[in-house]
């Protein structure tokens, strides 16, 4: 008897916060839709042709595209541009139209990678005089840098992968800071790496956004200036803030690693160049000194716990710089409520993927593991589906009967922590988000695997790959037919 009243009393569902209550928690915003669709089907369009035409005819029009691209380059030189001028629309349009000539031919893909470095480069100097609050601003500089990698992604994904470049050059930004070497590049004490992990909750955090991104993670850079040796400092939804070592970090699955740096230039930096290995060292100390659980609300101003993107924000503002200064902000209902099912209570906040759009920060190099790089795309186009159907109603739920032992693994879990230990259920996370997690993993999972024999079907059928607005398009047909 006592058995099944024990086991009907942890049948007692958790108190859940209710969709209304968490579209009051903090205003709400217009979230960024391409509405392009007859565009990209032109564009597929058109590398059907270029394929048939062959490489030796589109030289010719190929030479044309990289000096329209110039064109447009040197149409951002010179005089800042506000984030209204026409230019940077121009330069958007150049990059995507010259996109399936230059996946018909690999050959073209350096100079094609090249351009649009200088580009990036040249909108984030512009960006240095916008008010990055405002939403203008915010979208031209996410239409730009976003949609240049996207561009660039649906070319690698229909090359040959011994032609894919692993790494992408950015800015070499010169750095006072003790160094080492990651994946072939310097990095520097207080650099920042924003990654993109393999689980499908790293593709809810990369997309679940008003600016859907490519990155699901923050991590620090401290290294130890009289050993040179690297440490990473991030927090993991399982063990909270960690201390690891390159090879630790990189043998995480990471689908994609971008590195950035701070501004030489910037005023604090002027007066103390070193001030991101000071950060960097503030963060090192804090990990040391104290156990510093996940922040599953996703609250960047308090810091007793930490999410990933804290790790590297808390300690910068503690040295006199503030990240992220355009806030992220994540305001449909129904990505809203999945979220708080998961505990985030915070959205504006500071997502992974928007740390790119600070222009105090340069791109140092990103790397692409080029056997995943579809992954990545597969996992983005379910997440995408899937949060459709959020906006249509959809609850991320549990098999009821499975709370009573996941609440009996939480208990577990807690005794753990109380010891240094990492239990199956995370510090800070409910047994009953426990559950919808691994419900919506799953889901995730069932529908990635119908959705990769659709992308099968049509790579025969047309003979080259799915770009990404066929995956969206294959990924709704696999969830309609479950």
């Amino acid at each position: 008897m006592f058995l099944i009243l024990s086991y009907g009393v942890l049948l007692i569902p958790e108190p859940r916060i209710e969709r209304e209550e968490l579209l009051s928690l903090s205003p709400r915003h217009e979230p960024f839709v391409w509405n392009q669709d007859a565009f990209w089907i032109h564009l597929q369009d058109q590398y059907a042709h270029a394929i048939d035409l062959g490489c030796d005819r589109l030289d010719p029009t190929l030479k044309g595209f990289m000096d329209r691209i110039d064109t447009r380059l040197q149409a951002l030189h010179g005089k800042p541009l506000g984030p209204n001028a026409h230019e940077f629309a121009d330069f958007e349009q150049a990059i995507f139209e010259s996109a399936p000539a230059v996946a018909a031919c690999s050959q073209w893909l350096p100079p094609f990678i090249d351009r649009l470095a200088s580009g990036r480069k040249l909108i984030k100097e512009h960006s240095r005089y916008w008010d990055m609050q405002d939403s203008l601003a915010r979208r031209t500089l996410y239409r730009v840098l976003y949609g240049s990698r996207a561009a660039l992604e649906e070319v690698l994904l229909q090359i040959p992968l011994t032609a894919v470049p692993t790494l992408t050059a950015g800015k070499d930004e010169p750095s006072a800071t003790p160094w080492a070497s990651i994946l072939g590049v310097k990095i520097h004490s207080g650099d920042i790496l924003v990654s993109r992990g393999g689980a499908p909750t790293s593709a809810l955090i990369a997309r679940g956004s008003d600016f859907p991104g490519n990155f699901s993670h923050i991590a620090l850079v401290h290294v130890d200036p009289k050993t040179h040796l690297a440490r990473i400092l991030e927090s993991h939804i399982e063990r909270g803030v960690t201390i690891s070592t390159l090879e630790d970090y990189l043998n995480d699955t990471k689908l994609r690693v971008m590195i950035l740096r701070l501004r030489s230039d910037l005023p604090p930096m002027v007066n103390d160049p070193v001030l991101p290995h000071r950060a960097a060292t503030l963060a090192f100390e804090d990990a040391l000194n104290r156990h510093i659980p996940y922040d599953f609300e996703m609250d960047y101003q308090e810091h007793t716990k930490l999410f990933c993107s804290e790790v590297a924000s808390a300690p910068y503002a503690e040295a006199g710089i503030t990240l992220w200064m355009g806030h992220s902000t994540i305001s449909t209902p129904g990505l809203r409520s999945w979220l708080g099912a998961f505990g985030v209570r915070h959205f504006v906040t500071q997502e992974p993927s928007d740390l790119e759009y600070d222009p105090q920060l340069v791109v140092v190099a990103e790397w692409r593991d080029p056997m995943t790089l579809y992954k990545d795309h597969l996992d983005n186009a379910v997440i995408d589906v899937m949060l459709e159907g959020a906006e249509n109603g959809e609850e991320l739920g549990y098999p009821w009967y499975a709370l009573p032992p996941a609440r009996a693994l939480k208990g577990y879990s807690l005794l753990l922590n109380l010891f240094g230990g990492v239990g199956p259920v995370p510090e800070g996370m409910s047994a009953a988000a426990a559950l919808r997690n691994t419900e919506f993993s799953s889901t995730h999972e069932r529908l990635k695997e119908r959705l990769s024999i659709l992308a099968e079907e049509f790579s025969a059928a047309k003979g080259f790959r799915p770009p990404y607005w066929e995956l969206v398009r294959l990924a709704r047909e696999a969830r309609d037919a479950r």
